[in-house]
């Protein structure tokens, strides 16, 4: 009974979390968001002192509920497991001993990691931050694959329930350590159960360490117990010695396999009394101690590095005389005959395209980060930004932030820009990384400052109308301004920007933009009326 109620509340809770990630259409409640925040190292980070209270005394009481029940890659490695089972009907799993050495040198590499702000190793470790790129990046684009395919069956009988939607790679090398994070982790739960669980994961360490403290634990009935090894057989965690009838409790993830498995009821799940619960001649390697560094960095969030003005080129060179139109519809031709090397050298010499490169020195974060030390301290890349993005412009960082901040997230405008009333990233996010802001914070949150480069600019080389930059400016941080005759140009004034990406989006300059949005370290508060900047202070985040 006790297996039973285990793996439907485990199907139940890792479905809820899956579909999560996974909704792009906002159809799903916004209480299952609930299920992201109750994951062990998002509410560490977030300091939720109530969810790890209740984490840590649900482990005290009961043993590892969280690593069998609430944790996504915990219960993926059991399905893994039991596929595994299911092809190979003979397979049987035996004791091995623990090895507490290097679960305890993973786990001070962690904590070392994470205090010098080299959050890439506590973010590749983390189940939760894990599972969840797993699900961003490589079950998704299967998901949305699904959804055009329902779009195409039901259009064809004029039933328009389901909507077709691009479908991208939004980052290779997240994509490509989420496959590695796959086949590693299900390589390791297909030979040997959980062994993820109780060699690698540091929070399957932290809370192997208080299980063996819980009141509820699986004891060995000695008195009925004929040594036969099949509970042994059945533990996915390889934590029973039959032969010595004895249970590792740091390594237990009180699955109830074993209670399934005993034709004696020699098994049990029960309180332990106080003065049997440490039984000295049972200790053997339970004995070692594990040291957890709890440590913590204090958080540095009110930097205020001087923020540089943006300077507007002005290198006007001769143009040619081909008319305007003419250029531009040979440009068409050109971009869709020929590949990309081929095409700069050949209009280079024949044509004016905007022709200076912009490298943005600042990554932009997404608008509720105070600080780009602050997302270091606070991200565990589990992307769920990126997936309920509705404008798809929050994609992982490859080295912007350095090796550090790898995986985590920043904007970039491609493919649309920032939603000027959007505050989903901030909403969802359960670590605190971005925090959450209301439509009117958003709207005078400046994460970026907008950078022009005259000479890209159409107007500038072919002397022909556009101001799409400016008609796409929700804080007319770009306006048109007098330039020649009844032609307007670009004018910028950055300390009004939101950057927002709008006008970098717009810019039908090619192959390279005449305005785009460059990053800021520490985020600011702005006063669009007065023109004026005021420093974010972390309160103003409710933080």
């Amino acid at each position: 009974m006790l297996k039973k109620i285990r793996v439907a509340l485990s199907i139940l809770l890792f479905t809820l979390i899956t579909l999560y990630f996974l909704d792009f259409r906002g159809g799903l409640p916004d209480w299952l968001q609930w299920f992201t925040e109750i994951q062990f190292m998002p509410a560490l980070l977030a300091l939720n002192v109530g969810v790890l209270v209740a984490l840590l005394l649900l482990t005290l009481l009961f043993g590892r509920v969280y690593c069998s029940s609430i944790c996504p890659m915990g219960i993926y490695q059991d399905m893994v497991a039991w596929l595994s089972r299911r092809v190979n009907k003979k397979k049987r799993y035996r004791y091995s001993k623990a090895k507490n050495g290097l679960r305890i040198i993973v786990l001070a590499s962690t904590v070392v990691a994470f205090i010098f702000g080299f959050t890439l190793l506590v973010g590749l470790l983390d189940p939760y931050g894990a599972y969840g790129r797993m699900v961003t990046h490589l079950l998704r684009p299967a998901y949305l694959a699904g959804n055009n395919l329902l779009a195409s069956i039901f259009s064809s009988f004029n039933n328009f329930t389901f909507y077709k939607v691009n479908i991208y790679i939004v980052s290779v090398s997240s994509l490509v350590i989420a496959l590695i994070t796959l086949l590693g982790i299900g390589y390791m739960a297909w030979r040997g159960g959980r062994n993820y669980c109780n060699t690698v994961c540091p929070v399957g360490t932290i809370l192997g360490f208080l299980s063996r403290y819980s009141l509820f634990k699986v004891k060995i009935d000695e008195t009925k117990c004929n040594a036969c090894g099949l509970c042994a057989m059945k533990c996915k965690a390889s934590c029973i010695d039959a032969k010595n009838k004895r249970v590792d409790y740091s390594r237990c993830v009180t699955c109830f396999n074993c209670l399934e498995s005993c034709h004696r009821d020699a098994m049990k799940y029960k309180p332990v009394t106080p003065w049997k619960r440490y039984e000295p001649q049972k200790a053997n390697a339970l004995n070692e101690k594990t040291a957890i560094n709890n440590t913590k960095k204090p958080l540095d969030l009110l930097a205020n590095p001087a923020a540089g003005q943006p300077k507007i080129v002005n290198d006007k060179k001769s143009t040619g005389n081909l008319d305007a139109s003419k250029r531009r519809f040979l440009t068409a031709l050109l971009v869709i005959s020929l590949p990309a090397k081929e095409f700069v050298a050949k209009i280079g010499s024949e044509t004016r395209l905007s022709r200076r490169a912009f490298k943005r020195q600042t990554p932009i974060a997404p608008p509720g980060v105070p600080s780009i030390d602050h997302l270091l301290q606070k991200c565990i890349s589990c992307h769920l930004c990126v997936s309920k993005c509705p404008s798809r412009v929050i994609k992982p960082a490859l080295l912007e932030y350095g090796l550090g901040g790898m995986m985590q997230p920043r904007l970039y405008f491609d493919r649309g820009f920032c939603n000027y009333d959007c505050t989903v990233c901030g909403d969802v996010c359960p670590t605190g990384a971005i925090l959450p802001l209301t439509k009117e914070e958003k709207n005078h949150t400046q994460a970026g400052q907008v950078q022009l480069i005259l000479e890209n600019c159409i107007v500038y080389n072919d002397e022909t109308s556009c101001g799409a930059c400016s008609e796409h400016c929700p804080t007319q941080a770009v306006r048109m301004v007098p330039y020649k005759g009844a032609l307007t140009i670009p004018e910028i004034n950055p300390e009004i920007c939101v950057g927002c990406g709008g006008c970098e989006y717009v810019c039908p300059a090619i192959p390279y933009k005449a305005i785009y949005v460059e990053g800021v370290t520490t985020q600011r508060r702005i006063t669009i009326e007065h023109e004026e900047v005021d420093e974010i202070q972390v309160d103003d985040f409710g933080f």
